[in-house]
């Protein structure tokens, strides 16, 4: 029962309390970038939280498996650099083939996670976390969720501030960037809920 709180504690920090995008401002190009409509927002979260997971199970083999027992550790950064970028150039190839449907999805977004520290982040914060295994891809999933959930909520308030008269100085970038700001501030609400739920848990 402990181990199911636990993975709870996770889940819950890793989306509101720890956002990746709002809390460690990770992934900050695509959350400004793809973040106009919805819909493109919703396509490139599915997108971030298959290659997080996906290069989450690989990086943390790699680094356990391979990079450790060599004494190779210290190439930690550019190896899962490497490891994640060709992991997104092999399912993009695969989605092509197999399912033309789905790459016409999420194929324009694959080429963006590329550049996404977000998943590079993650994969370092695994294994600096010392999780296990299957700890270490939940919490890949949840921050995955975290930042769908920023990137959907921020698109939302983007789709809604163009249909407002916004001062000709603020237009752009300018609103989007105070717009951003304030969602941050709105989720630091929720700073402390995690020792909170530990301490009613009794972890």
């Amino acid at each position: 029962m402990e181990t199911f709180y636990q993975y709870l504690i996770v889940f819950i920090t890793a989306i509101f309390v720890n956002n990746v995008v709002l809390s460690q401002i990770l992934g900050i190009c695509p959350f400004l970038g793809v973040s106009k409509k919805i819909d493109t927002a919703l396509g490139m979260s599915a997108a971030v939280a298959f290659v997080l997971v996906l290069s989450t199970l690989v990086t943390y083999l790699l680094q356990y498996y391979v990079l450790n027992p060599m004494g190779l550790a210290y190439m930690q950064t550019i190896a899962f650099i490497l490891v994640i970028a060709a992991l997104v150039q092999m399912v993009e190839i695969i989605l092509k083939k197999v399912s033309p449907a789905l790459y016409q999805a999420l194929g324009v977004y694959l080429p963006l996670i590329t550049t996404n520290c977000a998943v590079l982040g993650v994969a370092i914060l695994v294994i600096q976390k010392d999780f296990d295994l299957l700890m270490g891809i939940w919490y890949a999933l949840s921050t995955a969720l975290g930042f769908g959930l920023a990137l959907t909520v921020f698109a939302g308030i983007r789709e809604q501030l163009s249909m407002v008269a916004i001062p000709k100085g603020m237009q752009g970038m300018s609103i989007a960037l105070v717009t951003a700001g304030l969602l941050s501030m709105a989720f630091m609400g929720f700073s402390g809920v995690d020792n909170g739920l530990k301490g009613f848990l009794g972890l």
